[in-house]
């Protein structure tokens, strides 16, 4: 099977290994769609995310659906959730499954990812993909779980107002979930037209332009919102958020900084009385939460992925997410 690999900061290269086994309790999945997330970036440009860094060749890809190759579930199309928690320690006991310590995630080293013909992951971490959500689509459930988890953490109500700072996939899945809970009004910024624009036909109410590392035109006066939330990890979309919501307020960090650092002015956000909340991932009943606002139609997945790569083309496909030009990037591993 192809197999695209990771061997180090920007080095990238395809390679052909056998098919995997599945263990007890496996399936073997064929990957149809992959998304390429910030994350993807992050090991793609620094060879590492915080203190895990590559140290042999792996596999990245945690965004991704496919169809299941053998068996009794042969034929079955499937979205992959790419947590395996350990499921016995006091953060699983406890419900927060996604701050496991000992979880085994898709394409985060060494567990090898979904950007590869077959992956084997265990049989109860594939769940049925509805009608309602066709081709590439799949890998969109992933990141909109994402967004489901930090609006939870926002303790967002429905009539509130509400400041999405980065308009990638992840920001623009806040602004269309946000909209689908009955947020009174929506404000977003970002340095990218091209998200600018997807940010309104997302339901943002109005969204701006910010220079990259820099604040919105204007942004003392705009505002306040209840909640606000960074979907950049750059420290100025943290500041913005700051700056934007209201006292008392909560800010929810969800991008994930460069080198593993975020900074903001402390006197603001303590003057302020601001709770800063740090989201990580899901928790498992979010990809379920996620389908089921798509089956009903309260949130849409069109409109985001504005590229798509055959796995023979992975290196064009991560100079094309380094170069920030697209939305959502999809890989086809069995194209």
């Amino acid at each position: 099977m192809d197999v695209l690999r990771l061997h180090g900061a920007g080095d990238i290269r395809l390679h052909t290994e056998p098919d995997p086994v599945p263990l007890s309790g496996e399936e073997l999945v064929r990957m149809t769609a992959v998304g390429l997330c910030g994350s993807d970036l992050h090991w793609f440009e620094e060879g590492a995310i915080g203190e895990d860094r590559v140290r042999e060749p792996f596999v990245l890809g945690h965004e991704m659906g496919g169809v299941i190759a053998s068996g009794a579930r042969a034929g079955e199309r499937v979205i992959v959730e790419p947590a395996h928690p350990c499921g016995q320690c006091a953060d699983c006991n406890s419900g927060h499954g996604n701050l496991c310590q000992q979880v085994d995630f898709c394409g985060h080293f060494p567990v090898p990812g979904g950007l590869s013909t077959y992956i084997a992951w265990p049989g109860h971490l594939l769940i049925p993909a509805p009608d309602t959500i066709q081709g590439d689509d799949v890998a969109l459930l992933e990141p909109l779980g994402i967004a489901i988890h930090a609006i939870d953490l926002s303790h967002f109500q429905s009539g509130m107002t509400a400041g999405v700072y980065g308009c990638g996939p992840i920001g623009l899945f806040l602004i269309r979930v946000l909209r689908a809970v009955g947020a009174g009004h929506i404000q977003a910024s970002d340095p990218l037209p091209n998200r600018l624009a997807a940010a309104l036909a997302s339901g943002a109410d109005e969204a701006r332009s910010t220079e990259m590392g820099g604040q919105p035109e204007g942004v003392d006066d705009w505002g306040p919102v209840d909640v606000a939330f960074d979907a950049s990890g750059e420290d100025a979309a943290v500041e913005t958020a700051m700056r934007t919501v209201r006292t008392g307020g909560r800010v929810v960090v969800v991008g994930i900084p460069p080198n593993d650092r975020t900074s903001f002015p402390a006197a603001l956000a303590r003057e302020r009385g601001l709770t800063i909340v740090m989201s990580r991932r899901m928790k498992a009943h979010h990809m379920h939460r996620g389908i089921d606002l798509v089956e009903r139609g309260k949130v849409r997945l069109d409109g985001l992925i504005t590229a798509r790569f055959p796995i023979s083309a992975g290196p064009e496909a991560f100079a094309r997410l380094l170069a920030r030009s697209e939305l959502k990037i999809v890989v086809n591993p069995s194209d």
